[in-house]
């Protein structure tokens, strides 16, 4: 196990916890290594059904380790950091299991990244959110593409724009998480929200959020045409011939996974 990146597994869910709070999680090469690492694995799982990011300490992410990103001058280097920070993010997304973000504290540029990257969301009431890079004069460039593609425009420009923190409420009213709740209740509201995802077909998931994204991509035209390509396999599947039988007969499916 790697200390960084807690990694643990229960009735199909993984855990991936950041863990390295004194440095408030701050996304390092190593983590970064040991997250795409994690993601790989998790991909080729079958029995895991559902993905919880959470976070050790007082924040959820700080964003870069701007202490090791100083160690270098060479445009290279940083080049090829943001490049496997992006990478990561992307198997987020490319990833057959859904991805919820278990949010504390402070969320801030590729920790806001994360947040925006994951499936879905739930915070504390005590968390904020921020792409606060602006404030040293770097703009939060790989962090706007997952940010711009969960808020508005208008309300991811002014956050760029201004590096300003954004509280609990703002962020689910802008549309960056799925709720907010005490922090006494943010177990139970991951525990609720991934009951929820989990009791449906694994293979249904998998192919309805590959679906989502790829459509996101595309025209109107060529997303309903792909989405239609999709919905007709998806009705050739058992554990859909089985859900539809059960509904008609007033009954609960008896789903293998």
């Amino acid at each position: 196990m790697n200390d960084i990146l807690l990694i643990t597994s229960a009735n199909g869910i993984a855990t991936l916890t950041l863990n390295r709070p004194a440095q408030f999680n701050a996304l390092s090469n190593e983590l970064l290594d040991a997250l795409s690492t994690q993601l790989d694995a998790i991909a080729q799982n079958s029995a895991i059904k559902a993905v919880v990011i959470a976070a050790n300490g007082k924040a959820f992410c700080a964003g870069h380790d701007l202490k090791q990103m100083r160690q270098s001058a060479e445009k290279a280097d940083h080049h090829q950091l943001f490049t496997k920070c992006s990478a990561m993010m992307q198997k987020i997304t490319a990833l057959p299991q859904p991805v919820i973000g278990k949010v504390q504290g402070m969320a801030t540029a590729a920790g806001c990244q994360l947040v925006a990257t994951c499936d879905m969301a739930i915070t504390s009431s005590d968390a904020t959110f921020a792409v606060s890079g602006i404030r040293v004069g770097l703009f939060c460039s790989t962090p706007a593409v997952a940010l711009s593609r969960n808020v508005s425009r208008k309300r991811a420009m002014e956050m760029l724009m201004t590096g300003e923190f954004i509280d609990a409420d703002t962020a689910e009213r802008y549309g960056l998480v799925n709720s907010v709740v005490e922090p006494d209740k943010l177990d139970q509201a991951i525990d609720d929200m991934v009951a929820k995802i989990i009791r449906h077909p694994r293979q249904i998931i998998s192919l309805g959020k590959e679906m989502f994204y790829k459509q996101l991509d595309q025209g109107l035209t060529e997303a309903y045409a792909g989405a239609a390509a999709t919905i007709s396999g998806n009705m050739m599947l058992d554990e859909t011939i089985e859900g539809i039988d059960a509904f008609i007969e007033k009954r609960e499916p008896n789903w293998v996974d």
